[in-house]
């Protein structure tokens, strides 16, 4: 069965007896199958320090076996109770500006206090011990959206340790930092301070390392539960990430994780022209990136059956999106789409966010479409275990992003990298293809296409790797503003794109920074090889390559670069040295696709639709998807196969039809 149900928190409302049967009536009725429970109950169950009551606990999940449904099982520690951090200060984070917080909110404890460790692994290992082998519980949901920073003591002398055993020296330290700039050179590990508003905020390199110690610290906390909950069990782990976070570099943590997870709050109703088309490819290529990290089936740990509380706006979701949303998550590879909340809490932060039932026992319109989408996945229970097994990746890598959009220039307003990695990947999905998005250590060698859009650093390999790439009959596309600066932010000296010069005939002269609303114009070169015959228009950064062995395909129409190539082709390799409109992209991916000999899943898709592919035991399961504000017909031949979900070739706005072939 695909996983259906969601964060269930019965600990809200142990005065109501009645309340946990209702529930579990109205779970039968929607067909929920699965729920999350015990993400904030450390207060229950840990009410005064050593003092352990798990009553509640026990019965919760004897009384949810009973009625068949299965349990994530969470650690508490995203919100720890008011005793500890009154007992021991230290547990509580210190702010950017040396300020320690008080108690309050989620998530602002310290990773490195010895006591947080020592009190989560101790409640952790509690957990293991009693509910380990509970015949409910079938995975354990370590922490909850692990996040934020913490500038303390501790956590500045364990960034120190972690520096010198990365440089070993702290001359090495400061040359691979350019230290000798503004005179900043340290005479020790233990004289760096973390990046600060009261201390240094302009140095490219501290700022680089520390984000990258925050994920090794989070990691090893994060591992630390992993251990404890694993002394009296086996059960697979997971964590729920959160969508395009970049105070985390996630790709480390696939390694430490059975299955991934995350957690998808859209802002449906926000789209342009009436339809959700980019709402719904941002979804997609976030669902694409956790999917890629293992290369098998994750989990949708979370998503709103209705409207956010957080959001700026909280748009109420119109009739099919929530149904939609689900098979988006498992068109794309998962095999459990949950929500978050199962009931309305009646007070705190969140009481008026979104949840299958509310607090009125009436018969909603989430009620009856949660229990459409039941019936729906239930259908699809042969899918799960099937994966996706795409031909295309495109790179997004976290740590080149830090690096980037920490750096003085070419564009301080904003370089506009994830529109650009969202235009990438809607033209590669409107020509019907599916797609892997994955961090740049990855391995490449299963794709037959790989795109770099802006991969500004180079770490170390990466530039070998993707050679080598080209060198095995790779189709390889690199865009504008790639291979600039080495692993600790550093600008690699000689030719750039670094090391790809060659390979693509070309290489950087100059970035032009255009201002918001400001366009030139890209024109085809007569008799391109790649037959594109359209004008489009570039904006945002447009770099001026000095293009030396390179058939230029597409060239500027304006500024003093007018007729330079916008746009080249070198064998495989291909060249994009600019921020294209949205159909450019479409265009331009056909053309290389059909070039390269590249077949697509479907061909001629409408905007609006996509399609994913999941495959298992020999069969195919076909996923397609209508985002547009218009009903779509999707031409009969496509249509061989058994029809598990829909009706005809006509897709509705918000519909989907699944063929298994």
């Amino acid at each position: 069965m695909i996983g259906f149900g969601g964060d269930y928190n019965p600990e809200q409302w142990l005065d109501d007896k009645n309340i946990l049967e209702e529930d579990i009536r109205r779970f039968h009725e929607m067909g929920v199958n699965t729920v999350s429970v015990n993400i904030f109950s450390w207060s229950f169950l840990e009410p005064e320090e050593g003092k352990y009551d798990f009553t509640f606990l026990s019965s919760l999940l004897d009384r949810l076996y009973e009625e068949g449904i299965s349990v994530n099982l969470a650690t508490p520690s995203g919100a720890r109770p008011k005793w500890l951090s009154d007992k021991y200060p230290e547990v509580l984070r210190v702010r950017e500006d040396r300020r320690r917080m008080i108690f309050g909110e989620r998530h602002n404890h310290c990773y490195t206090s010895p006591v947080y460790r020592e009190k989560v692994r101790a409640i952790n290992e509690k957990l293991s011990e009693a509910f380990g082998h509970h015949k409910a519980v079938i995975a354990w949901h370590i922490s909850n959206e692990y996040g934020g920073e913490c500038h303390c003591p501790l956590c500045q002398d364990a960034f120190h340790r972690w520096l010198e055993k990365r440089y070993e020296s702290i001359d090495e330290l400061n040359r691979r930092w350019n230290n000798a700039f503004w005179s900043h050179i340290y005479d020790s590990f233990d004289s760096i301070e973390s990046p600060s508003s009261i201390g240094e905020g302009q140095n490219p390199a501290l700022s680089l390392e520390w984000k990258r110690f925050v994920t090794h610290q989070t990691i090893d906390f994060m591992n630390e539960e992993i251990k404890a909950v694993r002394k009296y069990s086996d059960l697979p782990v997971t964590t729920n990430m959160m969508y395009n976070y970049t105070g985390l570099d996630y790709s480390r943590f696939a390694d430490c994780l059975d299955f991934i997870s995350w957690d998808n709050y859209p802002a449906w109703g926000t789209g342009f022209d009436g339809d959700d088309v980019l709402v719904a490819a941002d979804n997609a290529m976030e669902h694409d990136y956790f999917r890629a990290m293992k290369n098998k089936p994750f989990i949708l740990m979370e998503s709103c059956p209705e409207a956010t509380n957080w959001q700026p706006l909280s748009h109420l979701k119109r009739p099919g999106v929530m149904e939609a949303e689900s098979l988006e998550a498992v068109a794309h590879g998962a095999d459990g789409a949950l929500f978050f909340q199962m009931r309305h809490g009646r007070g705190g932060f969140e009481k008026f966010h979104g949840a299958l039932l509310d607090t009125s026992g009436r018969e909603t319109r989430t009620i009856k479409e949660a229990s459409e989408l039941g019936k729906k996945l239930e259908l699809l229970s042969d899918v799960k275990g099937s994966v996706n097994k795409p031909r295309i990746a495109i790179i997004n890598d976290t740590q080149s992003r830090w690096a980037m959009e920490g750096a003085a220039g070419p564009r301080n307003k904003g370089l506009h990298y994830r529109d650009n990695l969202r235009r990438v990947y809607l033209g590669i999905r409107r020509c019907g293809f599916d797609v892997d998005v994955i961090d740049s250590d990855h391995d490449f060698s299963s794709y037959r296409m790989l795109v770099a859009p802006m991969l500004y650093m180079f770490r170390k390999g990466v530039m070998e790797r993707m050679r080598n790439f080209a060198s095995q009959g790779g189709v390889l596309v690199v865009t504008y503003w790639s291979g600039v600066v080495d692993d600790y932010d550093s600008i690699y000296p000689g030719r750039t794109p670094y090391g790809l010069s060659d390979l693509l005939g070309l290489c950087r002269a100059e970035i032009d920074a255009l201002q918001d609303g400001v366009e030139n114009s890209v024109e085809p070169v007569l008799g391109n090889t790649l037959g594109i015959n359209r004008s489009y228009t570039s904006s945002i950064l447009s770099e001026i390559p000095e293009v030396y062995d390179a058939e230029p395909i597409l060239i500027y129409g304006n500024d003093f670069y007018k007729g330079i190539p916008a746009v080249t082709r070198k064998g495989s390799v291909y060249y994009i040295g600019s921020m294209m409109n949205e159909d450019f992209y479409s265009d331009f991916f056909s053309s290389v696709a059909s070039a390269e000999g590249l077949e697509p899943i479907m061909k001629t898709l409408p905007r609006g639709v996509f399609v994913s592919e999941r495959i298992k035991d020999g069969k195919s399961y076909i996923f397609m998807q209508n985002f547009s504000a218009h009903d779509v017909v999707i031409r009969s031949e496509t249509f061989e196969g058994k029809i598990i979900i829909g009706e005809g070739n006509t897709i509705r706005p918000y519909g989907t039809i699944v063929i298994e072939r």
